[in-house]
Parts: C-alpha cells; structure tokens; sequence
C-alpha cells in the first residue's frame, strides 16, 4: 500500500473537526487529572475518566479509557494492567483517551505525578520534552515516519531514557480509521500529513519500575 492510501480518509474527513476533537480531547485529560487523587483505585479512575467523557459530550469512545498508575505505567495499550493499584502520595500516573467528537477520533495521553519525588516529575517531563522535539522535527524538516522514530530512540537515550518502540504511533481520521489502518507512523516511508496521525511517546525509567507517556495528533 503506497503512502496516499495509508493516509487515506472517509467522506466527512475536516481537519478543523479534528482540531476540535484535539481540543476536546486535552479538556478531557484536563479534567479527569484534577479528579485523580492519591488513595484512588486505577479501576476508579477509569470509571470516573469514562464519566467525563458522557459529561463533555463525546460521541462515543474509539479505544477504551487507559490510566495507569506506578509500575503499569510501563504497560504498553494492548497489556493489561497488574492488579488494581492504589495511586501513592508520591506516584505517577499517566492517561490516555480515544473519543469521537463530530465523527473525528481524538487521541491524547499525559503523564502526571503526585508529591514531590524529583526523578518522577523528571520522568513525566520527558516525555513531554520528546515529542515536542519529535514534533518540531516532523514541523521543520519534512521527514518520513521512520526518521522521526529513530529521531526519538536517539534522542530518548542522550536524555538518559528508554524509549519503548513497541508503540509507534498510528492512524486517525474520521470514524473508523481502522478501514484505512496500515501499519504505524513509526513504519511510514511517506512524509506524514497534519491532522492523520498520533505521535506516541513512551519512557521507561533505566533503573527504577515506571515509565511515562505522551501523545497527540500532528496537526
């Protein structure tokens, strides 16, 4: 399949639509991280994630709520959890949500910490720090999908991270993408096209049982 039709899209594609779905979806992890308290169950927090979602109007879901606290930040989409951990005083945690908003799919995640533990806040801030690098790269230098993941496994280790290169960003559009899918941004020998494809980002700690995560579209 040639790079056209991997960023092949549906009749009632827009991208101000997906802008908005952009917006929408950053309002969510907003919200949903200013309810997430320490003592919280992950289970908890994922009920209450879908509940703002009903609360902001969205469609419906296109990839199931993820929130992650501690060790399972390390987790990658498709891995379950370990157990139901209780978020601590001094955690992390990340979120990542897929929700439709005007037939176009949002996707986003952040990282977050709670408490003051100075290697956490450095990890959720890395994560950030990287793909906003990967970001500007994809911006300036018109590269292909391939070069922007090599760009951030370069990048990643001269921060003193692991980057996780099991995920490697994907394909959105309006509802369902998934029509169109074929293989991921970090696999795209094309120069990606704003407003198609999510940039994922997703630390490991070199020594230490957590991670972190960000992502967003490339608009």
């Amino acid at each position: 399949m040639n790079a056209v039709a991997k960023e092949s899209v549906g009749k009632i594609y827009d991208i101000e639509a997906m802008r908005h779905t952009q917006a929408m979806t950053w309002k969510a992890i907003e919200r949903v991280s200013q309810r997430i308290k320490p003592g919280m169950l992950e289970s908890k927090a994922v009920a209450m994630g879908k509940q703002v979602l009903v609360e902001l109007d969205s469609q419906r879901i296109w990839h199931p709520m993820l929130i992650r606290f501690g060790a399972n930040t390390l987790k990658t989409f498709k891995q379950r959890s370990d157990g139901d951990p209780v978020l601590g005083e001094d955690d992390i945690y990340f979120i990542d949500t897929g929700a439709v908003w005007k037939g176009h799919e949002g996707d986003a995640g952040a990282s977050f910490t709670t408490g003051n533990d100075p290697q956490m806040q450095a990890c959720a801030a890395a994560a950030k720090t990287l793909f906003e690098g990967v970001e500007q790269r994809w911006k300036t230098a018109s590269v292909e999908g391939i070069e922007l993941y090599r760009f951030a496994q370069e990048h990643a280790a001269a921060m003193g991270w692991t980057l996780n290169l099991e995920i490697k960003g994907h394909r959105v559009c309006d509802f369902p993408h998934a029509i169109y899918r074929d293989g991921n941004l970090g696999d795209f020998d094309g120069v990606p096209n704003p407003g198609l494809w999510i940039l994922e980002i997703q630390l490991a700690h070199p020594s230490k049982p957590y991670g972190a995560f960000y992502e967003d579209l490339l608009a």
